[in-house]
């Protein structure tokens, strides 16, 4: 052990440039963990790190306050390194419109991870006024990063992109713990299980028989976990199907999307794929995020056409923006709405029933302050003047022939606190049978985002208990069953159908029936941990 306790104390004795790099590193490293390279082992090394790294902000300065700046700069640095890396393909979106947005780039890779950086420090700042010699410290680092983990995602209309917690849900088996805990709460349980062996070996209570217990009781409750989740899979009998969907992805670029030379072209395309042989065995047809480069709902010929594709009793969910007219008592427009919106439109080409995105992305597509920067001439990705505005909701889908559908548009999907009607309030009638998720990827290409953006869509689907299926525009489009097990796919920029029975939904999971309550209560046991450790320390001589 005289090697890795060399190595903890060579990493807790870092100062000035050679700490920051080391956290940056630790902090990078750390996104192997996310989709699509899966490798969660390497939390062990780079939380594992952290957790010395702090060991020599709590060793070497004398003062709280010290302590507290080392600690924060500390976990900056570690969340810089995370996010620059983790959201390295947000750049992918500025080179769509190079001529407009490429110039950005080099602000937004900074300016983004930095700000996202701002909670890891938070967090390990909070873990340094809790900071104890052995066990104690890993609690008090679930305990404080998660909560910054958890505001992450909340502050600022939120972005839990890649949260800590999809490091242990990276395969099937574990993927079933998102069905009891939920993704916040799987954020403290996988820092208290990634750093506690790293405790083993340091000098601050290092090889004690408490940090032992904890780091082998944390591995065994893991390998428990997926002994557990491997019979859950295994024990389900495949469920039988609901409807058939025949999902459409066409895989065009964004960059070719909006020239107005290529929109007939692209909707004929729409048109020939979902006419394909065994149209008619299918209920629902779904085409992707604003899949069309018009407003199709003000497009009478357009609904015409799909009246002319689609059999007597099949649905077409689509995505479009539309327009929405605001006039006064005396009929005088004195406004327009913009919204990005999921259509339900019948085989007579009908508009039944709409849906509007209500968690909008930042300057993608709205601007804080939107009047004041277009007078500067700044202009959000979507380059819709006055933005697109929330609509109403959350609500469900009233598909006619089909149960009641979930819509989540784009990233809607990866706020688990946001899907829906609060978990555990939803009358019988109110009920979805499944999810619908349909998004835009194309503007971050071949990147990491669009596999990160599925596998986070996946855990949506263990957590409700539901069903999902997924069209996006290049990729990655997909039905998965209500244990996340993926039934049919598209690969990521490929041009396909998927003709698929969408199956029903499972029984009530742990996390609808009890939603913010687990996870108030998997903080609280964090923090008893922590004051558990207190109270053992102080009763020895």
């Amino acid at each position: 052990m005289a090697g890795p306790a060399a190595v903890a104390a060579w990493v807790a004795g870092l100062t000035g440039v050679k700490r920051a790099l080391a956290a940056a590193l630790l902090g990078a490293i750390s996104v192997l963990a996310f989709a699509p390279f899966h490798l969660w082992p390497i939390l062990f090394v780079s939380l594992g790190g952290l957790v010395w790294l702090l060991d020599g902000c709590h060793a070497s300065r004398e003062s709280r306050s010290g302590r507290l700046r080392c600690a924060a700069l500390t976990g900056f640095w570690f969340g810089f390194g995370y996010f620059l890396t983790g959201l390295y393909w947000v750049a992918e979106a500025f080179l769509v419109e190079p001529w407009r947005h490429g110039w950005l780039i080099p602000f937004v890779m900074t300016a983004l991870p930095a700000g996202m950086a701002m909670y890891f420090a938070a967090g390990c700042a909070l873990a340094m006024l809790l900071w104890r010699r052995g066990p104690a410290r890993v609690f008090a680092l679930a305990f404080s990063l998660g909560l910054s983990e958890l505001a992450r995602g909340h502050l600022l209309t939120g972005f839990p992109w890649d949260v800590i917690g999809y490091g242990l849900v990276a395969n099937e088996p574990l993927m079933q713990l998102s069905s009891m805990f939920g993704i916040d709460s799987l954020t403290v349980l996988a820092i208290l299980l990634f750093a506690a062996p790293a405790a083993i070996w340091t000098g601050a209570g290092a090889r004690s028989r408490s940090v032992l217990l904890l780091a082998s009781s944390l591995l065994v409750l893991l390998g428990a976990s997926y002994v557990w989740g491997g019979m859950r899979l295994a024990g389900t009998a495949d469920a039988p199907g609901q409807f058939r969907v025949r999902i459409v992805q066409a895989n065009v670029s964004q960059a070719d999307k909006w020239n107005p030379r290529n929109a007939a072209r692209i909707f004929e395309d729409y048109l020939d794929m979902t006419r394909r042989p065994g149209l008619d065995e299918a209920d629902v047809v779904i085409w992707p995020e604003t899949a069309l480069p018009f407003l199709l709902d003000s497009s009478p010929d357009a609904l015409e056409a799909i009246a002319g594709v689609l059999p007597a009793g099949t649905v077409l969910l689509v995505g479009s923006a539309r327009i929405n007219e605001r006039r006064d008592k005396r009929g005088m427009l004195i406004g327009r709405d913009a919204y990005n919106s999921l259509m339900a439109i019948d085989s007579d080409g009908r508009v039944v029933d709409v849906y509007d995105k209500i968690h909008l992305v930042p300057f993608g597509e709205y601007l804080p302050f939107q009047a004041f920067l277009e007078s500067l001439g700044v202009m959000q990705m979507t380059g819709v003047r006055g933005g697109f505005s929330a609509g109403a909701g959350p609500r469900l889908l009233k598909v006619p022939g089909v149960p009641h559908t979930l819509p989540l548009i784009c990233y809607e999907i990866i706020f688990p606190g946001e899907i829906g009607i609060e978990p555990g309030r939803r009358g019988e009638g109110e009920q979805p049978g499944w999810m619908l998720n349909v998004t835009n990827d194309a503007w971050f290409g071949s990147s990491a985002g669009p596999y990160q953006h599925f596998h986070q869509a996946r855990v949506r689907a263990v957590e409700q208990g539901l069903p999902l299926a997924r069209a996006a525009n290049t990729g990655i489009s997909a039905v998965v069953d209500p244990k996340g097990r993926i039934l049919a796919d598209i690969a990521l920029d490929e041009k396909g159908v998927i003709d698929a029975e969408i199956p029903a939904r499972g029984p009530a999971t742990v996390y609808t029936l009890w939603g913010s309550r687990i996870e108030v209560f998997v903080f609280v046991l964090a923090f008893l941990g922590w004051l558990t450790c207190l109270w053992r320390s102080a009763l020895r001589p």
